[in-house]
């Protein structure tokens, strides 16, 4: 089984306009309402893989009814704890026929600890030997920075595997718990380590720094540039194709999507970045922060390259 983790979910609102403009009325020409959070973007790219998954988290309020029904209408179960507060709206402005965006999110409501407790009482008692956690995502406020770090300790200790996605503090305690595999986007990982990453080179340091805090495979995204993975032993580069990009929100997810698709059927890591690339690139090419059929993903792997760079 695959469990997504998406402790601060969201409304996702989209607005097309000709063109951003600041200190001006703008006038949408479309709008567009998605289902959005990490966690349930790659719970919605396995259902467009034909892999089903459960998706957990905080939910509140209106907007957690329409999160819940939503998921629920395109097949994916669902198991959430309620919160008190109301779930959180996101906001993407977008040009029709241009390379800028704009992203507006709102912090999300306050969990409390009987909440953290809940959903603690919840991971416990679902996890089995063999199933994938991705964890992934920002945190609510009230949720402690070391959150991720337990919830991995809970899952990797009754013999799941944890995946992590996020930024920040809870990125750098999430690795320390010694998770399977984290997926920093480029910047995370400069963040996350205080260097640089222009080169394949570059990534490579940041890749072996990551390994030392007891991380087993790395895999860093830097968008059209393409990914890097390591496990330690060996790396790999891998590239997507040329997209006509709509919105690139949501490519990170669905490149999660793909690895652990492919992890869980026992496939080798390089496939899975093959799978992950593929994925990512058919996202980005959606409007919103919608997700590919099978059918676009399926044309996008073959003209995705992934190569053996070296042993490390």
């Amino acid at each position: 089984m695959i469990y997504t983790l998406t402790l601060n979910p969201a409304i996702d609102k989209e607005y097309t306009v000709t063109r951003l403009a600041f200190d001006e009325v703008m006038r949408a020409s479309e709008t567009r309402v998605d289902h959005g959070g990490k966690g349930f973007n790659v719970s919605r790219v396995l259902a467009a893989l034909g892999t089903s998954s459960t998706a957990i988290g905080f939910i509140g309020g209106h907007n957690g009814v329409l999160l819940r029904e939503g998921l629920e209408k395109v097949g994916i179960h669902t198991d959430f704890i309620n919160v008190h507060g109301e779930t959180r709206t996101n906001i993407s402005i977008v040009e029709s026929f241009g390379k800028h965006h704009l992203k507006l999110n709102e912090p999300g409501p306050i969990v409390s600890e009987d909440e953290i407790k809940a959903l603690f009482f919840k991971i416990s008692n679902l996890v089995k030997p063999g199933d994938y956690w991705v964890l992934s995502g920002s945190l609510p406020p009230g949720a402690p920075d070391d959150i991720y770090a337990k919830i991995i300790q809970v899952v990797q200790e009754n013999g799941a595997i944890a995946i992590l996605d996020s930024s920040g503090a809870p990125l750098r305690l999430g690795c320390l718990a010694k998770p399977y595999l984290v997926k920093p986007n480029a910047n995370e990982a400069s963040q996350l380590t205080g260097k640089p990453t222009d080169s394949l080179d570059d990534l490579n340091i940041i890749a072996s720094e990551i390994h030392s805090m007891s991380v087993e495979v790395v895999v860093i995204s830097a968008g059209k540039k393409g990914a890097l993975l390591s496990d330690g032993n060996e790396l790999w580069f891998g590239l997507a194709p040329t997209v006509k990009e709509h919105n690139p929100v949501g490519a990170g997810d669905a490149m999660v999507a793909g690895f652990v698709w492919q992890l869980a059927q026992g496939e080798q890591l390089s496939t899975a970045l093959h799978w992950g690339l593929a994925c990512g690139a058919a996202a980005a090419s959606q409007s919103g922060t919608g997700m590919a059929t099978r059918e676009i993903i399926n044309d996008l792997f073959s003209k995705t390259s992934v190569e053996f760079v070296k042993k490390a």
